[in-house]
C-alpha cells in the first residue's frame, strides 16, 4: 500500500484525469488503496466513469473533466483543491487529492489525421496540451500546500517519432518533455513528479493493431507505476529494458530510422 503524507485527520485521495483509462485504473488497482480512500474519477463519458467507480473498491466520485477544455481547467482544479478557503470537492473534511493521475489520451491512425487536421488537433490537445493546463493548476495548488503526487503518463513513442505516427508522437514529445520540466521547477517543494514512459501497451486504444516488440498490458504499466510510487524513482520505463533500447534509437541514422515502418 502506498503511504499518502496528507494532512491530519484527511484521508487518501486521488484523482484521475482520464477516468476510464485502462492504464489510469490498473494504477489504481496495483496500489492497493485502502477502503476508505477517496477516489475521483474524472472524464468525459458519465456511463463509463460509473462502470469504472462500480470496480474500485473504494469511495469513488465521478466528475466532468474534457482535456480540450483548456480555459475550464483553471476552475476544474480549484474545484477539486478548494479555492479561496472553500471547501475542497469530495469528503466532508475537505482534504485535496494527494495523488493526480494524468491519464487522457487518444490514439487514431496517421492516415486519419491526414484526411481530417482537426482530429490532429483534437489528438494534441488531447495528449499533450490539456496535460499542460491542467497539472501547471494542480502543481500549483501542490506547491502552495507543500506536498503532493503527480503522475504522468508518456510513452516510449516520445523519444524519437516515427514516420508511422509523427502527431501522437510530437505530442508526446512535447509531454514528455513538460513533465521533466515542471518536475525540475517543483524540486524542493514537497512535491513529486513520476514520469511513466510505457512501450506498446495492448489494450482498447490499440485494439486491432499488431503489437510492437516488447509490448505490454495495462497491468503491467499499473504494477510498476505503483512499485515507483512506493520508491524514490522519477522515470519508469515498461517493460524495464525499453530504456536501454531507447538509447539505441537515438543513435539510429535518418535514413535507417526511415524504413522502420512501425
Amino acid at each position: 500500500m502506498i503511504f499518502f503524507p496528507n494532512g491530519q485527520g484527511c484521508v487518501p485521495r486521488v484523482l484521475l484525469l482520464g477516468g476510464t483509462s485502462e492504464i489510469g485504473l490498473a494504477i489504481l488497482a496495483a496500489l492497493d488503496l485502502p477502503a476508505d480512500t477517496d477516489v475521483i474519477l474524472a472524464g468525459r463519458d458519465v456511463q463509463r466513469l460509473a462502470a469504472a467507480a462500480k470496480a474500485l473498491p473504494c469511495r469513488v466520485e465521478t466528475v466532468r473533466y474534457d482535456a480540450v477544455d483548456v480555459a475550464g481547467h483553471q476552475a476544474f482544479v480549484d474545484g477539486i483543491f478548494g479555492a479561496d478557503g472553500h471547501r475542497a470537492r469530495s469528503g466532508a473534511d475537505g482534504c485535496a487529492p494527494d495523488l493526480v493521475i494524468s491519464a487522457a489520451g487518444i490514439l487514431m491512425p496517421q492516415a486519419e489525421l491526414e484526411r481530417d487536421v482537426q482530429q490532429a488537433a483534437a489528438m494534441i490537445e488531447t495528449n499533450f496540451t490539456g496535460h499542460v493546463t491542467t497539472l501547471l493548476a494542480v502543481a500549483g495548488r501542490m506547491r502552495a500546500r507543500g506536498r503532493g503526487t503527480i503522475v504522468v503518463l508518456s510513452s516510449a513513442a516520445a523519444i524519437r517519432p516515427r514516420k508511422a505516427n509523427p502527431v501522437y508522437g510530437a505530442a508526446k514529445a512535447g509531454l514528455d518533455a513538460f513533465a521533466r520540466g515542471l518536475a525540475d521547477s517543483l524540486h524542493g517543494s514537497g512535491v513529486r513528479v513520476l514520469l511513466v514512459r510505457p512501450g506498446f501497451v495492448t489494450g482498447r486504444m490499440t485494439a486491432g493493431m499488431r503489437p510492437a516488440p516488447l509490448a505490454t498490458t495495462p497491468e503491467a504499466v499499473g504494477v510498476a507505476t505503483a512499485a515507483a510510487l512506493r520508491g524514490r524513482r522519477d522515470t519508469v520505463w515498461v517493460p524495464y529494458p525499453l530504456a536501454g533500447l531507447a538509447v539505441a534509437l537515438k543513435c539510429v541514422p535518418r535514413p535507417v530510422w526511415r524504413r522502420i515502418s512501425r
